[in-house]
This record gives C-alpha cells, structure tokens and sequence, in this order.
C-alpha cells in the first residue's frame, strides 16, 4: 500500500524524508504526472502542495520568497497587487502547478525568449536531501552543498535529487501594455526573419513560430510599445499585422495537449528549427502542430490524438535525430509502449555521478529516468 505523507512545514519535511518509507515519489499539484519515466515500486507519494505561501515579499527589492508548494497563479495574484510578476508563462500554470514542480520540470513558455527560464529568475534554492538534510544555496543561505548550485541542479531533476521546500524568485513590473503581431512564414523564413529582428534588438519579449505564422510580442509601457512595434514593421517590411492576445493560449494548447495526444518538447540550436518543421510534416502530416522559441532553440510539438502506431514513430525518430545532433527531448504524453527517454546524453556519466551523491540508495523518484540511472 502507498503512504500519502503532506508536510506543512520545512521541519516537517524533513522528517518525513528522513524518517518516511524507502521510495519516495514527489508530487506538487499533479499536472506533469506524465512526464519522464513512469515511477516504478514506490512505498510512499510525498505532496509539496502543503507547503504553500509566501515567506517573504518586499516590493522594493524585486524578490520574494515562497513555500515550493505554492500555485505559481496565486504567487502572481499577490504580486500583482503591488504591479510586479515572475515573468513566467508556462502553460500549466492556470491548470495550478506549483513553483517547485515548475522548477522541477524545468517548463517555461514563450516569455522564455526574453526572461529565460525560471531558473534564470531563481536568486536562492532550500532542498531537503534523500537524508534529510536540509540544504540552500543563493539567497538567504543557512548551509549551503559545496560545489553545487542547486538552482541549477534541481532544474529539471523531476524529484530524484532531493525535495525543493522553498524558492527566492526575482519578480519584474507588470507591463503598462502588451501588443502582440505576427506574419505568415514559412520554418525556413520565419527564422530568418527572427533573425533579422534579434539582430536589430527590438526587444520582443516572445517570438514564437506557430501555426505558419511568426508571433512577436513587445511589452512594456504604452509608448515603448508602440515604438518598438513601429519600428519593427519599419526594420523588417514584412507586413506584421495585429493580432488578439489569446492566440497565446493557443500557443499554450500545443504543450499542454489532451488525452489521446502525443506532445514533446525539444531542445536544439535554434538553427535546426525548420529542419525539425519539415521533418514533423514528413513523418505526421497534418496531426503535427509545432510552436518554437525560435531565437532560444526551444520547440513544443504536440501529434493529435490518431495512430498511435505514427505518433511512436514520430517520437523515436525525431528524438532519435535530434540527439544525433547534440539536442534533448523531453516527452510530456507519449505512448504507453515508448520508453519515456531516447538515447543517452554525453553527460549521463556525470547525472549518475550526481544521483550516486545526493541520493546514494536511490529512494527519490525511482524510474523517473530510466534507463538512464
């Protein structure tokens, strides 16, 4: 039977750790369930979502420290109040994901084209090891794990390191306005129009290549805005026209996908972006829909629910070509006969290394990573 343990506390947590069954599975509020290897003989789940609230906000400073198991949209709702926000846009956060699990998984959203990723925004890190120990490094520091930067380390670790109890975040002001245009191009001109606009600094604060179009969005104050806007449709004479801020949520549909679907996420230079367009059309036709950070390298694809026979297909070979090329895949919905990770990275041997030293007796997450560790 598997133990449900819900610490409310730091102290808590750290008993529960120390102190609770062998095999540990962390879950926040459950909305990357799916995402990495399938957890396998596990004695006890272990919810961050308990640990909820802020710890410390001072407006004037730019940050705030909060409990890991806070929704990341009530985080912002607080901030919102004093017109500052984590400029972040994952798309699970509506669905309520928590800080941790957001750093966890290491998602993000097309903001990440400007802001980069969360962990880019997160100044101090409090972790609880497989031991119990408690450990920070960054702001707020008490002790902190020689040589390690643990902000960057747990980013993406999906709970086999340790247990992220809470995070100090950089926070930004809330834009005075948002615009957002696009034009239609096809993967190959659409990068080089991107490329022409990082090449001008304009600024955008997302750029995004979806559904044959190319989505610029500028933010900030009204007339910043329109300048920059002005200036872009000046620089690049491409016939921007403007669209409705919701085609984000559109944007937002493709990562979070629906039951039935298939959807990963890859990491490669930003160059290979309409090599991987064309190669998607080859293999899924019609069923693929691709959105890519094109300045970032970073490209959501989601199969629609069809042949799972072609959505497997799909999957390994683009994963497969992708790690051939240096790049990473993350699977988000897969298959349930496709294994959740391809081919090894270069820097497995030091992940191992790693997981060996922070959780010798491999309690955290058991088969989050396999076959890799």
């Amino acid at each position: 039977m598997v133990t449900h343990l819900r610490p409310a506390n730091l102290a808590e947590l750290s008993e529960a750790v120390r102190e609770g069954p062998q095999r540990l599975l962390i879950a926040g509020a459950g909305t990357a369930t799916g995402w990495g290897g399938t957890p396998t003989d596990v004695d006890a789940v272990l919810d961050t979502t308990g640990l909820d609230g802020v710890i410390d906000y001072q407006p004037a400073d730019m940050t705030v420290a909060v409990r890991a198991g806070m929704p990341m949209a009530d985080l912002q709702k607080v901030l919102a109040e004093h017109g500052q926000r984590v400029a972040f846009d994952a798309a699970r956060i509506p669905l309520g994901a928590t800080v941790g699990g957001l750093v966890a998984t290491a998602d993000g959203g097309p903001a990440r084209h400007a802001y980069g990723t969360l962990r880019d925004m997160v100044i101090g890190i409090t972790v609880v090891l497989a031991d119990g120990t408690v450990a920070r490094s960054g702001g707020r520091v008490i002790k902190n794990v020689a040589g390690y930067d643990l902000a960057k380390l747990f980013h993406g670790s999906l709970g086999t390191l340790g247990v992220i109890a809470e995070v100090v975040l950089r926070v930004y002001p809330l834009p005075q306005a948002t615009r957002t245009v696009a034009v239609e191009r096809p993967p190959d001109q659409g990068f080089d129009l991107a490329g022409q606009i990082v090449a001008r600094s304009l600024e955008p604060a997302a750029l995004e290549w979806y559904g044959g179009r190319l989505l610029a969005r500028f933010e900030g104050t009204a007339e910043g805005v329109a300048r920059r806007v002005a200036a872009l449709q000046a620089a690049t004479d491409a016939g921007w026209s403007e669209v409705d801020g919701a085609i984000w949520d559109e944007v937002a549909d493709v990562a979070l996908g629906a039951p039935g679907d298939t959807v990963f996420r890859c990491g490669t230079l930003p160059s290979r972006m309409p090599w991987l367009a064309g190669r998607l059309a080859e293999l899924a036709g019609a069923a693929a829909t691709v959105t890519s950070s094109v300045g970032v390298g970073v490209h959501t694809v989601r199969l629609r629910s069809g042949d799972p026979a072609v959505h497997a297909a799909t999957l390994t070979t683009v994963r497969d070509e992708v790690a051939g090329t240096g790049g990473s895949t993350t699977a988000i919905r897969r298959p349930e006969d496709v294994p959740a990770w391809g081919p090894p990275p270069p820097a497995v041997a030091l992940m191992r290394a790693v997981k060996q030293q922070l959780d010798p007796a491999g309690r955290l997450g058991p088969g989050r990573f396999a076959p890799w560790f």
